[in-house]
């Protein structure tokens, strides 16, 4: 079976309650190597090659870059299906000021809303499963994402939940730490 690495962006250089979504903020640029060395590792260990996507945000195409810079082998391109979630005019705004009711109505709607004005959860889900059908098809064993927590969150879901919409209470699936992944089981 197919493994899919799931790895999240360094910590980027926002405020923590800041909705950052789309907004192409930078990243901290240690963590980012060390975060490349870690992955670089865990790579080189591979008795296969493999085929790294990212996020075209900057935060992401910073470690790929990062982790190319280790080995000129770790090629990666750039994949818009896994950007994180638009969150429209929230985006760059302290989540205290978007307010507790907005947030409550998207919520209770959160398949389909569109909070900010931006992307429903339905619309970011249909694309990461699109991206998620490609992986599928990939020749190599190992296929390589540098995307977001809501990427990650995305394929978990698709993978045991297939198309079916999520209610808010279901959507608590974990995702990789800064810097950090998680592999999942690709099946054909």
């Amino acid at each position: 079976m197919k493994t899919l690495w799931l790895v999240r962006h360094a910590r980027p250089l926002v405020a923590a309650d800041c909705c950052y979504g789309r907004l192409d903020v930078a990243v901290d640029p240690q963590a980012t190597r060390q975060a490349a060395r870690s992955l670089h590792q865990a790579l080189a260990a591979l008795q296969q090659g493999c085929v790294i996507r990212h996020s075209p945000l900057r935060r992401c195409e910073q470690l790929a870059l990062a982790l190319q810079g280790l080995d000129a082998s770790f090629t990666s391109t750039a994949d818009a299906r896994l950007l994180e979630m638009d969150f429209g005019h929230w985006e760059g705004r302290h989540w205290d000021a978007i307010g507790e009711e907005t947030i409550a109505a998207w919520a209770d709607d959160l398949a389909l809303h569109a909070p900010g004005g931006g992307e429903s959860l339905a619309h970011m889900l249909a694309r990461v499963n699109s991206a998620l059908q490609d992986a599928r098809a990939e020749s190599a064993e190992h296929i390589v994402w540098i995307a977001h927590a809501g990427v990650a969150r995305c394929v978990q879901w698709l993978l045991g939940h297939g198309a079916a919409l999520p209610h808010s209470t279901q959507w608590t699936l974990p995702a990789p730490r800064y810097g950090q992944w998680m592999r999942v089981g690709l099946p054909p």
